[in-house]
């Protein structure tokens, strides 16, 4: 067990204890030796968690110390470390910028006490992915997805060819290449994928299809050839 997270299991270990707990006993909860109960101990009191008691005797913490209702270890921070910074292969504006606020909260939810000071810049994931979309703001489609709000797109398909839809978006896939809306159009009366990066405009649509968004990503990925949650197999328009 990592340090970081065997001070988050001692802090735990005594939160919930009604009466002193020896090191013997924590130590062989946390697996390791007393040695080390008694170094944690002291680390844990250095940074201010209020831990009262002596070796032979027990410990416990005093009263009123809490931690935060959402907690978690420290793999788990490292996992969203990693994920907020693969966000910048989206470039999606609104994403990233959700993501460096999301970093910030982790940053306070996280006790210092129990993780120390949490180091965010020794983990990277380099920004390589699609070119940045000039035709449509990425951050509308995800509002018409939630809203089921339909959208006008002025299109150029691989010939070059632009034609006016108007679609009913259901999802927003950020494949390498490019990103993908998937939806309903109404011109071909049928589902298709659309690259972001041949949109020319993009807008909302006052019109709604309120309610009907589950029941199409049903029917996309049961008849238009979607196997093992891949929706790669759908063809690309």
């Amino acid at each position: 067990m990592r340090r970081t997270s065997r001070l988050f299991e001692l802090v735990q270990a005594l939160r919930g204890a009604q009466r002193p707990r020896t090191a013997s006993r924590l130590a062989e909860q946390l697996e390791v030796c007393k040695r080390t109960i008694y170094r944690d101990v002291v680390s844990l009191q250095a940074m201010g968690v209020p831990i009262r008691g002596e070796a032979g005797v027990g410990y416990m913490i005093e009263p009123g110390f809490d931690l935060p209702p959402l907690m978690f270890t420290i793999d788990e921070v490292e996992a969203l470390i990693v994920a907020l910074c693969l966000l910048q292969r989206t470039g999606d504006v609104g994403l990233n910028v959700a993501a460096a606020t999301i970093l910030e909260k982790i940053k306070d939810v996280i006790p210092k006490a129990v993780c120390g000071p949490l180091v965010t810049d020794s983990l990277y994931a380099t920004p390589h992915g699609p070119s940045p979309v000039k035709g449509v703001d990425v951050s509308t489609v995800r509002q018409a997805i939630r809203e089921e709000r339909k959208l006008f797109l002025n299109y150029s398909d691989a010939a070059g060819e632009v034609t006016s839809r108007l679609i009913m978006p259901i999802a927003l896939a950020y494949d390498v290449e490019a990103h993908m809306i998937v939806a309903w159009c109404e011109l071909r009366s049928a589902f298709r994928r659309f690259r972001t990066d041949r949109v020319q405009s993009c807008s909302l649509a006052n019109e709604r299809f309120q309610g009907k968004g589950d029941a199409l990503r049903r029917l996309w990925q049961t008849h238009i050839g979607i196997r093992n949650g891949d929706w790669t197999t759908v063809g690309m328009h």
